[in-house]
């Protein structure tokens, strides 16, 4: 009976997605990266008209593996050049926005602070800035991260409500711009005045997405696969870290369902939300990698002995009670089944038994199935 409930309240979720998304024209920022290129297959999936505004993908990147300028209006823009997005944005006239364009890595803040400040803070003041002139409804969803916290190390999961903090050069652009956020939502998108701008606006907080097709460095999934694949040993910093792992589609689901919602109530969802997964073990960096080698079938790591010169939190957690709670939301796949399937996507890749387009779709196909899906 419990089964057969879920399975009517994903097809009403579904329907509901698809009701508002099919036809809509939606506009991806940093559509080449790592996220955006799971939600173009996500959102063809939907049957949106998706446009994507971003830097151009690298030669080996997933957005090019699933041929993603096959899947969207693809525009090569840096976020940083104001005139030219805000052109573009106006030309594009989106129904709504997920922002993901952003430098997402954290041992890359530390090299490159001022690229990654630029591009987080001041590329998202240029986003929304660019947005004040539609002239029309539209929903936009800033996507930021679980590391916008002051993160005191402490045994709790974080609420919205915790103060905003980042010891990191990439978290503190992050909590940057959550107050970036804040700000044009009581400066120029006020709920209570929506029937003047017809603009809403959030943010969504995930924490740690693992996915098929992340081939970023010092990132720790697909350090371990890379390093399996080429039979060497994985080096791993910070074994004992706990992070929330989760699916990248689990997050995006969040993300979509949080923009049908907008769309409906605005005044009521303009805040932040946190997605990440709930009521799970808790899995560490080394029992993370354990996983992987165990559903691999072989493989081998170590553990760093110098101390690492570079600040990484050691624990962090996420209370999603207001994702569950106003939106209905629930991760589909708990962490065991995130790197479960993570681990099939980069193995039938690697082994060519499947392109990188045709696993994702079907992975994703999977996801929004109504059956029970583990």
């Amino acid at each position: 009976m419990e089964d057969m409930v879920k399975i009517m309240f994903m097809e009403q979720i579904m329907q509901k997605l698809h009701k508002h998304y099919e036809g809509k024209r939606v506009l991806l920022t940093g559509h080449t990266g790592f996220k955006g290129s799971w939600m173009l297959v996500a959102l063809q999936e939907l049957n949106a008209e998706v446009w994507g505004i971003s830097l151009s993908a690298e030669n080996n990147s997933f957005y090019n593996s699933i041929n993603g300028d096959s899947l969207c209006k693809s525009v090569i823009c840096d976020i940083r050049n104001e005139s030219n997005l805000r052109k573009l944005i106006v030309e594009i006239n989106p129904d709504i926005v997920f922002h993901f364009a952003a430098q997402p890595l954290v041992l890359d803040s530390y090299e490159n602070p001022i690229y990654t400040f630029e591009t987080n803070v001041c590329g998202t003041v240029n986003v929304l800035n660019s947005i004040r002139h539609i002239k029309k409804q539209c929903e936009i969803i800033v996507i930021t991260t679980d590391k916008v916290y002051e993160n005191k190390e402490w045994s709790y999961p974080y609420r919205e409500i915790d103060a905003l903090g980042g010891h990191d050069p990439y978290s503190a652009s992050k909590a940057c711009a959550e107050i970036v956020v804040s700000s044009f939502r009581k400066s120029f998108f006020q709920p209570e005045q929506y029937s003047d701008h017809k603009k809403s606006i959030v943010t969504a907080r995930a924490g740690n997405v693992i996915g098929g097709g992340d081939w970023s460095k010092n990132r720790i999934l697909p350090d371990t696969v890379k390093s399996i694949f080429k039979n060497e040993k994985l080096t791993l910093r910070n074994p004992h870290s706990i992070r929330p792992w989760q699916h990248v589609l689990d997050a995006l689901f969040g993300y979509l369902i949080l923009g049908a919602k907008l769309h409906d109530n605005p005044e009521k969802y303009s805040k932040a939300y946190n997605f990440g997964p709930i009521n799970e073990l808790v899995i560490t960096v080394e029992e993370l990698v354990q996983y992987i080698i165990q559903i691999w079938g072989y493989g081998n790591y170590e553990i760093l002995s110098e101390v690492n010169d570079f600040h990484e939190s050691a624990r962090l957690m996420l209370d999603c009670s207001s994702a569950v709670n106003d939106l209905a939301w629930h991760p589909r796949w708990n962490t065991h089944h995130a790197i479960k399937h993570t681990v099939e996507w980069y193995k039938n890749v690697m082994l060519e038994i499947d392109s990188p387009l045709d696993i994702t779709k079907k992975q994703v196909k999977s996801y929004f199935s109504t059956t029970r899906n583990d």
